[in-house]
């Protein structure tokens, strides 16, 4: 018997330790090999087929491989039969899952999402008073990413139960300027020139699909109230279009003054 053979540690010799230790490194690295590939043919398929390539999709693959390799270890390394620890691993589940049934719902509701084709990355929608294009859908939230930059996650267990609008190219593109035209203002004549004061302004920021509208929708005692349409590039702040707009506006002899009394 040699000294290595003799030392010990937590009742293992040195060899049988290193031993061990060898097979968990080669394990290990296996996994990570077979993640890569895995991963990385699941994204390719995910992106030639009608199924969204959306993180929750790699994650669940990513934990399948690990798992395999779990379980490939526990009796070589740790001296634990599969089954048994299956089998504790099942009690111990039902126990956790009653403390993460929102967790649960959260998962099972991103598949269910992505699965059904309810969102995708790259989708526009509305949700309750979010707006804005669908960036991913997690394990536990869809992430949806407003105009402005500003970053909104939603869980996935509340989207199901939420009311979901897909936007069309005209309402992501659009913002809102309300106005009121004096009263005797020829109204087409406010209309050109708005148009063409927003096109002048607004060069280069406006989106060329869609053309500047000005609508009317209510006669008051005061004027006309009316909505000028903008439509800016994605690439745009809406505000800050808006507000060059409305500052240029603020002096035109037919924009009504006030609305004296009206609550």
């Amino acid at each position: 018997m040699t000294a290595l053979d003799e030392t010990s540690v937590l009742g293992l010799g040195l060899g049988e330790l290193a031993t061990r230790a060898g097979f968990l490194v080669v394990v290990l690295g296996i996994a990570l090999v077979v993640q890569h590939f895995v991963v990385r043919a699941a994204r390719k398929a995910l992106d030639g087929s009608n199924v969204p390539s959306a993180s929750i999709f790699v994650n669940l693959l990513r934990a399948l491989v690990w798992s395999f390799a779990l379980l490939g270890v526990l009796k070589p390394v740790f001296g634990v039969e599969p089954t048994a620890f299956v089998t504790a691993l099942g009690v111990t589940s039902l126990v956790v899952s009653l403390g993460l049934q929102d967790t649960i719902s959260n998962l099972v509701g991103g598949l269910g999402l992505m699965v059904a084709h309810v969102v995708r990355p790259g989708d526009q929608v509305t949700v309750g008073d979010i707006s804005g294009e669908v960036v991913d859908v997690t394990w536990r939230s869809t992430m949806v990413r407003a105009r402005d930059g500003k970053l909104q996650l939603i869980p996935n267990s509340v989207l199901n139960k939420t009311a979901l609008t897909r936007r069309t190219r005209w309402q992501v593109t659009v913002a809102d300027l309300p106005l009121v035209v004096a009263p005797g203002a020829d109204l087409d004549a406010v209309t050109e020139e708005v148009r063409g004061l927003a096109q002048t302004l607004l060069a280069g920021q406006l989106d060329p699909e869609f053309d500047v509208e000005l609508t009317f929708g209510e006669l008051t005692p005061f004027g006309a109230r009316g909505v000028v349409h903008l439509h800016v590039r994605d690439d745009v702040v809406p505000a800050a279009a808006v507000d060059t707009l409305a500052r240029a506006l603020a002096r035109r002899a037919w924009l009504a003054r006030a609305e004296v009394g009206q609550a």
